[in-house]
């Protein structure tokens, strides 16, 4: 029989993807500078020249048999010493390269290890707002997620709503920081107590608590804010990292996860890993991406421009009369609707041809996602548009 659970999620489709498409359409109709599309985090920076640099060299000195075989599933044993020195030196860590394993972009990493850590009837953690797709993986393997609200207007995290929320069916917390959609920024001091109390409670339960670290946008963040790095403070966190940010390449879906050494049952959970890369198919992440991203690490594409962005539409938005939170990192966005319905404020918004996100996509009703990774030039074009908008509401000044 087809899956039930999988014929949910599919067949829900995308709301992202759904405005995106309307928006591809609406181009067509009315000229694609006039629709300002701010539905998907794709990444507008292009690539660093490094980037470029290191592919052309991989194809025209590496032997073609070498390049586009088959490699080990947890990837090309270089690659993985590479990234092991990386975060070691990045934050004093000591990883080897048995502990790195490629995957495909974040969501694959997330993915598998829902499937290893998880069993029906067991409980996640994760704060919100938050990005949907962690519900998909979480119940495909009968799972609950349990939602923790973050703080209101600030979204921060409500440590003691975390503390609460833990039982003894928990498994798993799953820490998205800085966060998509809020672009809000986790602080040292918050991480710390977050994870005294998690170490706390996987004594008093006498079983491992794991904290799933998802950071694609750990490069991007503004005004030197620090994106503390959780393995550093808690054994259990498994860090999830993919380049398709901090390099803009989100097709070509290369990513890997870090298990600490002293994780608890940490071989018996490399081990599961890589069963699971065999049960998904989730195996042997393309060579030629695997050894140019390992020439690159510690570079990026020109995340500057996102920076320039945010405060481009901030200072736009705020004059016109709305009001959000100013996102630390990440490049998004959440402005609060007007009356309180992003359902209905996305709405609003798509009679102008400006596509934003409910908020309620991201278990964060009363808001909408404004994703500012585009041209600088669609956000100015995009101003008179919020602002036949916010009259219409009567917000502005």
């Amino acid at each position: 029989m087809i899956s039930e659970t999988a014929l949910r999620w599919g067949g829900g489709g995308s709301i992202i993807r759904e405005l995106s498409a309307y928006g591809a359409q609406r181009a067509r109709e009315v000229g694609p500078e006039n629709v300002f599309d701010f539905a998907i985090g794709s990444p507008s920076a292009d690539p660093p020249p490094t980037l470029h640099a290191a592919v052309r060299r991989l194809m025209d000195f590496v032997p073609p048999a070498e390049l586009h075989t088959y490699v080990p599933a947890p990837g090309i044993p270089a690659v993985r010493a590479k990234i092991a020195d990386y975060l070691n030196r990045s934050f004093s860590m000591a990883y080897r390269p048995e502990d790195i394993c490629l995957t495909d972009g974040a969501s694959s990493a997330l993915a598998l290890l829902c499937r290893v850590l998880l069993a029906p009837g067991e409980e996640v953690i994760i704060p919100t707002p938050a990005f949907p797709e962690y519900w998909v993986y979480v119940e495909a393997m009968g799972a609950t997620v349990k939602a923790v609200p973050c703080l209101a207007e600030s979204f921060q995290l409500d440590l003691a709503a975390l503390e609460a929320a833990v039982t003894e069916r928990t498994a798993l917390v799953i820490l998205n920081s800085p966060n998509n959609p809020s672009g809000a920024v986790y602080p040292r001091e918050d991480l710390e107590q977050l994870t005294a109390m998690l170490s706390r409670r996987e004594r008093e339960l006498g079983r491992p608590i794991y904290l799933l670290a998802d950071e694609p946008y750990r490069e991007l963040v503004y005004g030197g804010t620090e994106v503390p790095f959780l393995p550093g403070m808690y054994p259990d966190a498994i860090y999830c990292y993919s380049f398709s940010k901090s390099l803009s390449i989100p097709g070509e879906r290369v990513g890997f996860l870090a298990l600490h050494p002293e994780a608890a049952e940490r071989d018996r959970l490399f081990d599961a890993i890589q069963g699971a890369m065999r049960i998904t198919g989730y195996l042997c992440v393309s060579p030629l991406f695997q050894l140019a991203a390992a020439e690159c690490l510690g570079t990026t594409a020109d995340v500057s421009v996102y920076e320039r962005n945010r405060d481009l539409i901030c200072d736009g938005l705020r004059r016109l009369g709305y009001q959000f939170p100013e996102p630390q990192g990440a490049f998004y966005l959440l402005l609060k609707a007007p009356e309180g319905d992003g359902r209905a404020f996305s709405r609003r918004c798509m009679a102008e041809d400006v596509l934003v996100v409910p908020g309620e996509e991201f278990f964060c009703p009363g808001y909408v996602r404004l994703a500012y990774c585009v041209p600088e030039e669609r956000l100015r074009r995009a101003l008179p548009a919020f602002r036949k908008i916010a009259e219409s509401y009567g917000i502005l000044p």
